[in-house]
């Protein structure tokens, strides 16, 4: 070793970030195993229920229409009340 380097103190050494980052993933690790079957499932139903909806539109476009418009009129005198 040279005497430049003798001399000079050593650096500390910075905390490891990845313990850091891992103590901060388990929480986060943990909640996506347990509800992310639940999202996935969820997401699944909602998807089947769309596909119904847009099969019930294609066959009955004016009861849908009917509906809407129903629902359009008591939404409007419901807003004009307040």
């Amino acid at each position: 070793m040279t005497e430049a380097t003798q001399s000079r103190p050593e650096m500390p050494k910075p905390p490891p970030q990845n313990q850091n980052q891992t103590e901060a993933a388990d929480p986060l690790r943990d909640l996506q195993e347990r509800l992310g079957p639940q999202f996935e499932q969820a997401t699944a139903q909602l998807q089947q229920v769309n596909e119904r909806v847009k099969d019930f539109v294609k066959k009955n476009p004016g009861s849908t229409l009917l509906g809407a418009a129903v629902l359009g009129f008591l939404v409007g005198k419901w807003a004009s009340r307040r």
